[in-house]
């Protein structure tokens, strides 16, 4: 059997192993072949070294962390569920409590809702309510809309991302999708892909449910993918937002909100090396308070901290700046 080419003389290797395989179930000889990666005969060899290439490991872009990293100033932090503080430019690991340990997302769950629409959607497409819109639990943010009312889902991912309004959520998911149930499955497909394997999504709002968990390194992943979609980056930096959509007998509804975020609002302070370039907030009784945000230092250098399950505001926003202090120490 003669071989011309590398491609052949490989297929050459794998047909007289099996034919020794074969012939070795003859008689009493027996030939013991143990799988050793350096071994001089092995197809893995043969292939690795004529190709001399080497794959790129899942984490290399990303920052891993597999225990807590202390920082200088934790006054505001022993009380919250878990925070984290990453580099994103060198991949570094600033800060890290509990990153690993099942916490409630709150309204973080949006930052995968807009993820998922960005990358399945159309900004541009026509989103018409249904009954799944109608959301009765007491105290939930609401946007105030009605089964056939009408807007884009540019104008529904604004609302969403800066009011983050629950039936918005659910309107989302809906017409995207085809029904939430969908859109909760594609949620949690694109948490697997993104290495969240620690989450569980049951609905695109983040309203309370046993069943619906992250983790603050979770939170950092899929937040880490949402920021790379230029129309997310926009929406997070918005201050405030109005717009007008449309009922089902096509009269204007109006609105007109402001950010939820403190920080862009200018009611809490970063620290003098750090803007804030925006991120997601996120309260309920079950999660606490928590916050995800986008950073950057004098450099421009980018930086993502989270935190899950403050106590109050208070100690929320205080958290997040002794977080963001930890830059550059």
């Amino acid at each position: 059997m003669k071989c011309t080419n590398k491609k052949r003389w490989i297929r050459c290797v794998c047909a007289l192993t099996a034919a020794a395989l074969t012939l070795s179930g003859c008689g009493k000889l027996e030939y013991d072949i143990p799988y050793v990666v350096d071994a001089n005969v092995s197809t893995y060899n043969v292939v690795s070294k004529q190709d001399n290439k080497t794959a790129v490991p899942f984490a290399s872009r990303l920052c891993v962390v597999s225990g807590n990293v202390p920082g200088a100033s934790q006054e505001h932090l022993g009380d919250v569920n878990a925070a984290v503080l990453f580099d994103l430019k060198e991949n570094e690991v600033l800060y890290a409590q509990a990153a690993h340990d099942r916490v409630s997302p709150a309204s973080l769950t949006k930052v995968m809702t807009a993820l998922v629409a960005l990358k399945y959607g159309n900004v541009n497409q026509t989103l018409t309510a249904t009954n799944a819109v109608t959301i009765s639990e007491k105290g939930a943010q609401l946007c105030g809309l009605k089964p056939g009312d009408v807007m884009t889902l540019d104008q529904a991912l604004r609302i969403l991302l800066l009011y983050s309004a629950n039936d918005v959520a659910m309107l989302i998911a809906d017409s995207v999708a085809g029904s939430v149930d969908r859109f909760v499955e594609m949620m949690n497909e694109e948490a697997k892909m993104l290495g969240a394997t620690n989450t569980n999504f049951v609905n695109p709002h983040g309203l309370t449910d046993p069943n619906h968990y992250t983790t603050a390194y979770d939170l950092y992943l899929i937040f880490n993918e949402a920021i790379k979609y230029e129309t997310f980056n926009e929406i997070i930096q918005m201050t405030s937002y109005q717009t007008t959509y449309y009922d089902k007998d096509g009269k204007e509804k109006k609105f007109d909100k402001n950010t939820t975020n403190l920080f862009m609002r200018g009611d809490y302070s970063a620290p003098d090396n750090v803007t804030v370039i925006g991120g997601k907030t996120g309260t309920t009784s079950a999660a606490g308070h928590c916050l995800i945000l986008l950073s950057r230092d004098v450099s421009g250098s980018p930086y993502i901290s989270v935190i899950c399950g403050a106590p109050s505001t208070d100690e929320l926003y205080q958290g997040m700046t002794d977080l963001l202090e930890e830059i550059h120490k």
